[in-house]
């Protein structure tokens, strides 16, 4: 890839006179959804799939991009003195945030880039390619003018620029798994307290099979901002007399107890969700430690049916996916990853059933839904790198 990546960087810019390549993955969640905004934890891990660069330093305060991904755009140019978001910049308000985050922590540019990318995570898929852009523009920074900033560095600017700069409120761990994956490992991360262990992933006999429902959707025109104001108001209404910063402080009794000071059914249903899925994916690390993959895909199972019942993130196209999936022997666990609405499913297929699997939940998704389901079999990589 880095050599068609750079002679592609070549032909839109004239030379690849010091011009360097670099890789930041994309991300799955295995469980722990939409605890991340609640102080709970998650279980990401990064893939081989992700986001690959070309950059190269100017002489002048020039800003030109390039996507190998939308090619009929051409170059799209900006300066280091037009770092706010615009409605017309597409995508590249995305590196552009990230540089507009770098001068707010005090690390300006003192140059200009040209930039070319190519990402091969599906696009809008939910496995988060605007964090990976994110996380491949901060370690581009760091490589290209030499900031002093660590990986864990990298994904709280990325996420520090999504909520600020591009106006999503997104919690932290997209960026986090994206900047801090390690082959072959799953990150137990604490949302709240950024206090994180990798957990080896064996699934010996099996794959991570992602589904792509190919439904588009947008994290910012999402419910996304909905669901977490109402989890805020659902955690206002039971704090008091409670000593809790977050519903990832309370286990299912603690919710119990006290879920009735909650005065709307709804938003009673979204606290349950994420007092619940905390609790599950604490016992889903446990399971896979102990080896126990048929527990740890019943809880993915659990995860999911929470996910469409008490969150109601899931639509007809993600329940379509796991549901078939359920059906099919030889799938350990499935459920919707991401914040929902469109977007991908993630399955634990045994290996003698991962081309069944994906004949008849294909078959099954187009008959349902009216058109085509992507399969990916990924496998677990690490962060973001200079190639």
């Amino acid at each position: 890839m880095k050599d068609i990546i750079l002679k592609k960087f070549g032909e839109v810019y004239g030379t690849t006179e010091g011009a360097r390549a670099f890789f930041a993955p994309g991300r799955v969640n295995l469980i722990g959804e939409h605890t991340d905004y609640n102080g709970g934890h998650v279980f990401p891990c990064a893939l081989t799939i992700g986001t690959y660069a070309v950059a190269r330093k100017r002489n002048d305060r020039k800003l030109r991009f390039f996507s190998m991904n939308f090619e009929h755009l051409g170059i799209i140019e900006s300066s280091l003195d037009e770092l706010k978001p615009m409605k017309e910049a597409g995508w590249t308000n995305y590196p552009k945030g990230v540089m507009w985050a770098f001068g707010e922590r005090g690390m300006h540019l003192d140059c200009g880039l040209d930039i070319l990318l190519n990402g091969n995570i599906p696009n809008g898929s939910g496995l988060s390619s605007s964090a990976s852009v994110e996380v491949v523009t901060g370690f581009i920074l760091k490589s290209l003018y030499g900031f002093d900033v660590s990986n864990q560095d990298l994904a709280l600017i990325g996420q520090f620029s999504e909520n600020n700069f591009n106006g999503v409120n997104c919690g932290i761990m997209d960026q986090f798994a994206i900047a801090m994956g390690k082959k072959d490992n799953a990150i137990f991360l604490d949302t709240a307290t950024l206090e994180y262990e990798y957990a080896p992933v064996k699934l010996q006999g099996a794959k991570i099979v992602i589904s792509c429902s190919n439904k588009k959707r947008g994290l910012g025109s999402s419910k996304y901002n909905e669901r977490r104001s109402e989890c805020e108001m659902a955690l206002s209404e039971i704090q008091s007399g409670m000593g809790i910063e977050t519903l990832g402080d309370l286990t299912e009794e603690q919710f119990e107890s006290v879920k009735m000071a909650i005065k709307d059914e709804d938003r009673r249903k979204r606290a349950k969700h994420a007092v619940y899925e905390n609790q599950r994916t604490i016992k889903a690390v446990e399971a896979l430690k102990a080896n126990d993959i048929a527990l740890f895909g019943k809880l993915m199972n659990e995860s999911h049916v929470s996910l469409r019942d008490d969150y109601e993130v899931t639509g007809e196209e993600l329940d379509t996916l796991v549901e078939a999936a359920w059906k099919i022997d030889g799938v350990i666990g499935s459920r919707m990853t991401g914040a929902g609405f469109g977007g991908c499913t993630v399955s634990i297929v045994k290996d003698e059933a991962v081309d069944r699997f994906i004949d008849q939940v294909g078959k099954t998704y187009k008959e349902t839904i009216g058109y085509a389901a992507d399969f990916y079999v990924v496998e677990i990589g690490s962060g973001p790198c200079e190639l």
